[in-house]
């Protein structure tokens, strides 16, 4: 029996007629921060909205802590401690950057006041300008800004595993590094499991575990991220490190037929 904090077999997922994933497989381990690559419309954002339970899936299987959890309420997953930080941040922006926050802890009980406010100044720990902005209206944030609130509701939830989709979507190459050493944080201080989904593999690659590559809605490609960096394939298509005359022509050749 495997020991993965999350397990997905075979899963299939479609919006109407068009299936957008394929049979995906894939196993994240505790404590660790696992990347799934790949570009625009491969079926990221998908995987992720299947295992929080926004979409259901019509073939295969997700396991969360050795339960089964597709076809189960959004806000049940959230309380078994998965939570989803959707691609566009999602924040409420005509609520404040506090009222935001405590929208993050929904399903915690009353009782847990107190709790709840500890939280909050620990999260400001993470992120400080979020302090000086506590009764700011969230829609009046920058971008980068408004990602790090996005994170931090989803930390109030206390989650074991969390997912992130594109946290460096229209950010800056500086903000993007900052976002993504204070995830490693997250990760090694607070125990926080990681899936996060990213068109950046540069950044992905640096910073996380391990990898899965998506092409079409399937996984073509899954390595530790440092075997993934060296592969001539991930170099070439993902990271742009060109590959001279023939080779990379027959690299390509081999890509296509991965699908």
């Amino acid at each position: 029996m495997s020991d993965a904090i999350l397990q997905l077999n075979n899963v299939e997922a479609a919006y109407g007629a068009v299936k957008a994933i394929r049979g995906v497989s894939l196993e994240v381990q505790p404590g660790s921060i696992a990347t799934v690559l790949g570009s625009n419309g491969a079926g990221k954002t998908t995987i992720l909205k299947t295992i929080s339970g926004i979409l259901d899936p019509q073939k295969g299987s997700i396991q969360f802590k050795g339960e089964a959890i597709q076809k189960r309420d959004p806000a049940e997953i959230v309380r078994r401690g998965l939570v989803h930080v959707p691609e566009g941040r999602e924040i409420f922006p005509l609520l404040t950057v506090r009222e935001n926050l405590l929208m993050g802890a929904y399903t915690r009980p009353s009782s847990d006041k107190d709790e709840v406010a500890h939280d909050i100044e620990a999260v400001f720990g993470y992120f400080p300008i979020l302090k000086e902005r506590t009764s700011q209206p969230a829609g009046q944030l920058s971008g980068g800004q408004q990602q790090m609130l996005a994170i931090s509701r989803a930390l109030l939830a206390k989650p074991t595993l969390m997912l992130l989709d594109e946290p460096s979507l229209g950010l800056s190459p500086k903000l993007t590094k900052e976002i993504f050493e204070i995830i490693v944080r997250i990760n090694r201080e607070r125990g926080v499991t990681l899936l996060v989904v990213e068109q950046n593999a540069h950044i992905a690659l640096q910073y996380a575990d391990y990898g899965y590559v998506l092409e079409i809605g399937r996984i073509v490609m899954h390595d530790t991220c440092a075997v993934l960096r060296e592969k001539d394939d991930i170099r070439e298509f993902y990271l742009g490190v060109k590959q001279a005359g023939v080779r990379g022509e027959r690299r390509w050749k081999k890509k296509k037929n991965w699908r």
